[in-house]
């Protein structure tokens, strides 16, 4: 079973993101950059899935800048046997980055497509769902269980109601929901040994993927600060804070 794995390039999560001074995107100077966490957990199931002999190639794409080439050798290093980048410096839409993986999926013929359920800076959510339309392959979204059947898939996903189980047929693309595994740390001598793993490096001219955005950035700013909150005296006084002040009730 061939798998590729799709990963993104994304400011690290411990970090807090600041809107650049004029207010037109978020400042990405000198700001740590890393694997998305969702993308991660979906390479870590990826190499789960090698290690029990069910996966015989796993292949790390990523769609962004030259600089992500960093969290590509990551993936190598966690257990990607080779990577491939689609270059584009430009911020690209959800539809565009599944046009990008969609053209890769074309070349490479995977029987499965891994991927976080969402990225944590647009936190769009629409990739996976577009990707399984273009290809018009079965999806199971927000997996927080895996478990692979002969030609098929079992997949746990997890809704609001509670658990749902999908028997999906390969090529079938899921996305992975924090539930799923906890990913391993990349050990030093693997980190050594990904500098050496292959990785192409492809434009989306090259692909024939149209790049123009259908949206427009108008402005990046913080959230208004939590104001204080109050000590009421009794339930009448919050009441009437509820009715006359913050108008949640009438």
């Amino acid at each position: 079973m061939k798998i590729i794995v799709a990963v993104k390039r994304v400011v690290d999560y411990n970090l807090k993101v600041r809107p650049m001074s004029d207010g037109s995107n978020v400042d990405l100077a000198n700001v740590k950059m890393s694997i998305n966490p969702f993308c991660e957990i979906a390479v870590e199931e990826a190499v789960r899935l090698k290690e029990k002999g069910v996966a015989t190639e796993i292949i790390a794409v990523s769609v962004g800048p030259q600089q992500a080439q960093e969290q590509l050798r990551t993936s190598l290093a966690l257990g990607a046997d080779r990577a491939i980048l689609v270059q584009s410096e430009s911020d690209l839409e959800p539809l565009c980055v599944a046009k990008c993986l969609k053209a890769v999926y074309d070349s490479e013929k995977p029987d499965l497509l891994l991927m976080g359920k969402q990225a944590i800076d647009g936190d769009n959510n629409q990739t996976g769902q577009m990707l399984a339309a273009l290809i018009g392959c079965s999806q199971g979204t927000f997996a927080s269980q895996l478990i692979v059947e002969g030609n098929a898939i079992k997949v746990t996903r997890e809704v609001d109601g509670g658990l749902q189980t999908l028997s999906l047929t390969l090529p079938a693309i899921v996305t992975s929901d924090l539930r799923l595994n906890e990913p391993r740390y990349a050990s030093l001598p693997n980190i050594m040994k990904s500098k050496q793993k292959p990785l192409d490096i492809f434009t989306t001219e090259q692909l024939g993927v149209d790049t123009v955005p259908r949206t427009k950035l108008l402005g990046v700013e913080l959230p208004a600060q939590r104001q204080a909150g109050e000590i009421v005296a009794d339930v009448a006084q919050l009441i009437d804070k509820l009715k006359n002040e913050a108008k949640v009730i009438v």
